[in-house]
C-alpha cells in the first residue's frame, strides 16, 4: 500500500462518496418505486447498500485501507495499523466525501442539491440501535482483519445489509455517513437535530468493541500497534 497521504486521502473521499450515492440514491429510488411499502423500500436501500459497500471495499482497500467511517480510522490509528498523522485528513476526506456523495445522489434525481432532513431520529431506541450497530461492525473489523481479512469485504458488507433490519436505527454506524445524511431530505435522511446523539452513540460503540478485542486477543493488538510508526 502506498504510504504517501494524498493518494489515500482521495481513495477515502471518492469511496466514501460512492458510498454515500449508493445509500441515498437507491433510497430515492427505492422510495419511488415501492408505492408506499416502507418495508420493501428498506429492503431495497439495504440489498443495494450492501453490495455498494463490498465492490468499494474491494476497489479502494489497496490504496488506504477503505475506510469510510471516522470511527474506523481512530480505531486502526489507535491499534498501529495506521500512522495517527493520517487520521485528521482521512476524517476530513471522509466527511467531504460524503457530502459530496450526497449532492450527487440528488443530482442524478433531479432533486434540489441543498437540502434539510426533517427525518428525526432520537431516543433511548435508536441511540441503542446505534451502539449496537457500531459495535458490531466494529467486532466484524477488529476480529476480521486478524483472522479473515480476505473475507472481510463481504461480512462487513453482509453485516452492515442485516444491522439495517436488526438494529432500530437502520444502522448508520459512521459518523461521516450521519453528518452527510443531514443533508438530504429523501428516506434516508436524519434531522441535524438528531445527528449529535448518534454520533455519540456510534462512538460509544466501537470503543467498547475495540476493547473487548483488545482484551480477548491483547498479542495481537500489542503487534499491531509496532507496524507503522507514529
Amino acid at each position: 500500500m502506498k504510504d504517501a497521504l494524498l493518494p489515500r486521502a482521495v481513495a477515502e473521499a471518492v469511496g466514501t462518496g460512492f458510498l454515500l450515492a449508493a445509500v441515498v440514491g437507491s433510497g430515492i429510488m427505492a422510495e419511488r418505486l415501492a408505492g408506499g411499502n416502507v418495508a420493501l423500500a428498506l429492503l431495497a436501500n439495504a440489498v443495494a447498500t450492501g453490495a455498494a459497500l463490498v465492490t468499494l471495499i474491494l476497489t479502494f482497500a489497496p490504496f488506504s485501507g477503505a475506510h469510510f467511517n471516522p470511527v474506523v480510522t481512530i480505531a486502526l490509528a489507535g491499534a498501529g495499523v495506521l500512522p495517527r498523522r493520517h487520521i485528521l485528513p482521512y476524517i476530513l476526506a471522509q466527511l467531504g466525501g460524503a457530502v459530496s456523495g450526497v449532492l450527487v445522489a440528488h443530482l442524478m434525481f433531479d432533486l434540489p442539491l441543498l437540502q434539510i432532513s426533517q427525518h428525526v431520529r432520537s431516543g433511548i431506541g435508536p441511540w441503542t440501535g446505534e451502539v449496537v450497530a457500531t459495535f458490531g461492525l466494529m467486532a466484524v473489523i477488529e476480529s476480521g482483519r486478524r483472522h479473515f481479512p480476505a473475507a472481510l469485504p463481504g461480512a462487513v458488507a453482509a453485516y452492515i445489509t442485516a444491522a439495517y433490519w436488526f438494529t432500530s436505527s437502520t444502522s448508520f454506524a459512521n459518523p461521516a455517513v450521519t453528518i452527510a445524511r443531514a443533508l438530504t431530505q429523501s428516506f434516508a435522511g436524519i434531522a441535524p437535530g438528531s445527528v449529535a446523539g448518534f454520533i455519540v452513540a456510534q462512538l460509544l460503540g466501537g470503543a467498547a468493541a475495540v476493547m473487548l478485542f483488545r482484551w480477548l486477543e491483547p498479542s495481537a493488538a500489542s503487534a499491531a500497534s509496532s507496524v507503522e510508526g507514529l
